[in-house]
């Protein structure tokens, strides 16, 4: 049987060798770091070394006694030394960025004699000052500060992007009903409660959804809009609620946030919400209940905070009553419901909008464009359908200022654009709805105008409803009530 090996042991004197080492290389760190740090098992700030009372008055402080005996995640911005503690690993290299400063950094778990974890100390060994241009490490500090820097300015430029464009003041128009529609947008801007803009296609929903947004505490956030109609149902998920790293073949690696998180802290705007698959409809309002958010792919639940303005076109009410609509989800929606006037309701703006589109045709297309308006041309847009409403009315005016060099535009420019809405005016039918309730007028209008433009385009919907200026489920819509 071989012998059983004989254990070293140490000399009588190593513990205090040791105690004397671990004192030593503490005054060596003491003297030669930037600063130092001690933090108990409660993650509390027991002592600092003399170079770090440099960096109190750029963390906030003025005194040390008001720095010290503070948990170290209330008083240094992004620090992990709690993490060391809670964890006992160490963190020998390492880059902290805060309001002090960019620094190298080392962290380092304090154990008694039975290993348990007692606190940890923090190093900090060179930061970004041009004092330590010498350093080996600087490379790394100025490239870590180039790409920080770089990203910094990628996140201001697209939060300038997301930035709204306008304000409730922009939407244009003094009448009675139009200054209703502003009264109740900035009585609800300053709240975080859910706005359903009902109106129909073309009479600024996405504007007053914007100026909503602007006229809240929520205005240096992100406005995110979203046009559900425009987006396939098999993306729609996705493009909502984001995509883990590598969830599907193809799949970006890095995964991709959703709307929901890049509106995180401000807005996102549902457009066109009837347009919504039921399937889709019940994940929507858990999220708006819950404010939490499940990538595709992915078993994690992130918290977003966001405020909802949903639009639509359609009429939920009997889109609930007909099942394709969920009744609990139109509930959670119509909370603050805003309807938003159609043009024909609001002659009176009529002038104000056309000088307030004819300034920024001119702008966008970079040619001198008229300025005024005719009376007999205002009297013309008057007495129009424009079931497109004020985009129709834009359209209409962009192609009088591509077609005529001239700087007033009269009636005459005007009505060969019109087409069959101009013509219905002057027709028997017209001067028959004579006397009518002012809501069947408008109806009959609308019938003549849509069955015209389906003439012209041979019973083509798509061409029909680009022709008068409307979505096709918009007009899908219409000639539901038409049969």
């Amino acid at each position: 049987m071989p012998a059983r090996p004989t254990p070293t042991r140490l000399p009588q004197d190593a513990d205090q060798v040791l105690r004397l080492a671990a004192q030593s290389m503490f005054d060596i760190f003491a003297r030669t770091a930037l600063g130092m740090m001690v933090v108990d098992r409660q993650h509390r700030i027991v002592w600092i070394s003399e170079g770090y009372k440099h960096f109190l008055p750029a963390l906030g402080f003025e005194r040390e006694q008001d720095f010290v005996g503070r948990p170290v995640e209330e008083v240094v911005p992004n620090t992990l030394m709690n993490q060391v503690i809670d964890s006992g690993r160490p963190i020998v290299l390492d880059l902290l960025t805060n309001k002090a400063g960019t620094f190298l950094v080392s962290r380092l778990p304090l154990r008694d004699e039975h290993g348990q974890v007692l606190g940890a100390v923090g190093m900090v060994w060179l930061n970004e000052s041009p004092d330590h241009s010498q350093s080996t490490m600087q490379p790394l500090m100025a490239k870590f500060s180039r790409l920080q820097k770089e990203l910094e300015d990628a996140r201001r430029e697209l939060a300038t992007q997301r930035r709204p464009k306008y304000t409730i003041a922009s939407f244009i128009g003094s009448s009675a009903v139009v200054m209703e529609v502003k009264r109740q947008a900035r009585r609800v801007a300053g709240t975080d409660s859910t706005v359903l803009l009902l109106g129909e296609t073309g009479t600024g929903k996405e504007l007053m959804a914007q100026g909503i947004h602007a006229g809240g505490h929520r205005a240096t956030g992100p406005f995110v809009g979203v046009n559900i109609a425009a987006i396939p149902d098999t993306l729609l998920e996705a493009e909502f609620f984001g995509v883990a790293p590598g969830a599907f073949t193809g799949a970006d690696r890095k995964g991709r946030a959703g709307k929901f998180k890049l509106a995180d802290g401000g807005t996102l705007f549902l457009d066109e919400i009837g347009d919504m698959p039921l399937g889709l409809q019940a994940k929507l309002l858990r999220v708006l209940q819950e404010q939490e958010v499940e990538p595709l792919g992915s078993n994690r639940v992130e918290r977003v905070d966001v405020r909802i303005i949903a639009a639509t076109s359609r009429d939920l009410q009997a889109m609930v009553a007909e099942g394709r609509f969920r009744a609990d989800l139109y509930y959670r929606l119509n909370v603050l419901p805003i309807r938003l006037p159609p043009l024909r309701d609001r002659a009176a703006d009529l002038d104000a909008l056309a000088d307030h589109l004819l300034e920024d045709i001119g702008r966008r297309i970079g040619l001198p464009v008229p300025k005024i308006l005719t009376a007999d041309a205002l009297e013309l847009l008057a007495a129009q359908a424009w079931p497109g409403n004020i985009r129709e009315l834009r359209n209409v005016l962009e192609q009088a200022c591509l077609m005529t060099d001239e700087l007033v535009l009269a009636a005459a420019h005007l009505q060969p654009l019109l087409g069959g809405a101009g013509e219905l005016q002057a027709s028997p039918a017209s001067k028959a709805d004579a006397g009518k309730p002012l809501h069947r007028a408008v109806a009959a209008l609308e019938a003549e105008a849509i069955r015209a433009a389906l003439k012209a385009t041979n019973g083509n919907k798509l061409a029909a409803a680009r022709m008068l200026g409307i979505a096709r489920a918009t007009l899908y819509e219409k000639l539901g009530h038409l049969e």
